[in-house]
Parts: C-alpha cells; structure tokens; sequence
C-alpha cells in the first residue's frame, strides 16, 4: 500500500474529517495520514484504542514514535496521560492498551535503526517561556532530525526553513501557512527545499513538528 509517498511534494490531511478504519486488532482503528507498506510499512497514523483494547505484544524492528492526544495510553512499563512524547527505538517491545481509551499520533518504521534512545517527555513541563509569543521545546535532535512542541500565541508567527523537510501535526486551535487553515488534528508535510511559515489563529495553537527526517523517507528494511 501507498498513501501520500511522493515526499517530493506537499501534503495536507485534515486528519478529523477521515473516517476510521480498523487495524488487525479488535477495538483498535486508525486514521492513515502517509504509508509506504502493508501491515509492516513506514507509517504515519492517529490511532484509537476503545477502552479495555490492547495490542498484543510485539518488537519495535524499526522503532515507533507517538504523542498521546487523548486519554491514557498504557504499558507494561507505565502510563502515559494526553501530552506525553514517546520514543521507542528498534529492538525495544511492549503490550499497548487502554483501559479507559485513548488516541494517539504514531510514526513507525523512520527511526535510524542503530538508535537505541528511549524516553518519554511531557511536552508541556518541557516549554520554555516564550518569546514573542512563541514557545518552543526540542523534544528531541539527532544527525538525521528535531522534532519540537511550540505553543502560539494569538498570533504569533511559526518560521522554519530546516534542510530535509517539514512535518507538522496542530494538536489544539489553528494556524494558516497561507495556503490552507489547519484546524486540531490537520497533518501538513512540507517537502525538502521548501520553507514552512504559519500563523496561529484567534485562540493561538500547540503543534508537534519534526524536520530533516524526509530525505531518509523510504519503505521498511525487512
């Protein structure tokens, strides 16, 4: 399967205007914002776990990376309540669920596969203050990407022109970047050589965004 794997050029998914589709797992579905693959693919996705589903346990071969939007996600290893950043790099596992539900944005199958750093970070307590209206947390940077949580202000203005390509997921109010107002939940990914310039609207706005990590884009090693 193929969606949105031109990374050559932009891409804009309101991710809340799709339907939801089921996953192999009962109880578990998904929004489908980019995959390159079938059920072991480079993806993209907002998953949502009814309450009391649970996938069974399984190896990250090529690492997953989420951010919890709603509810709590949980695992052997704790509880990660709305706001909470995720790493799990290549060679770790896990038994995901929710007893009460939850939804998340993942991205699987796009780490390096020597990264071996895991953690968790709440986005909020990371925030810096901000500057002219804009709040900016790296939650992470390698050789290969940033990924950042920015809080704007009415607005504030979001500038980046990093090498590599941008993607930006707005996790609460809208921003415009001039071509398309992106509400809670819209996806946008900016294809390299490409800058990104986005205005926060009236209630201002939270965005995750990651960049450089495009040039790598490519189907799973299995």
């Amino acid at each position: 399967m193929e969606l949105n794997a031109d990374f050559s050029q932009q891409v804009v998914v309101h991710s809340a205007k799709l339907d939801w589709t089921p996953s192999p797992m009962q109880g578990v579905d998904r929004r489908m914002l980019d995959r390159i693959g079938d059920e072991v693919a480079r993806a993209t996705s907002i998953v949502r776990y009814a309450p009391g589903s649970m996938f069974s346990a399984h190896t990250h071969t090529g690492g997953e990376e989420f951010i919890v939007l709603e509810g709590v996600f949980q695992d052997e290893h704790g509880d990660y309540p709305a706001g909470t950043y995720v790493r799990n790099p290549p060679t770790t596992s896990h038994t995901p669920g929710s007893d009460a539900g939850c939804t998340i944005f993942v991205k699987l199958w796009q780490f390096d596969l020597d990264d071996r750093t895991q953690f968790r970070k709440d986005m909020d307590a990371a925030l810096p203050a901000p500057t002219d209206g804009v709040a900016t947390a790296c939650l992470h940077a390698d050789s290969r990407e940033t990924v950042t949580f920015t809080k704007l202000d009415p607005g504030a203005v979001l500038s980046n022109s990093d090498a590599g390509g941008i993607e930006l997921l707005v996790l609460s109010g809208t921003v415009d970047d001039g071509t398309d107002k992106l509400e809670t939940g819209s996806w946008l990914r900016v294809p390299d050589g490409q800058a990104l310039t986005a205005t926060a609207g009236d209630a201002g706005a939270s965005v995750w965004m990651k960049t450089g990590h495009l040039r790598y884009a490519k189907a799973p090693d299995v």
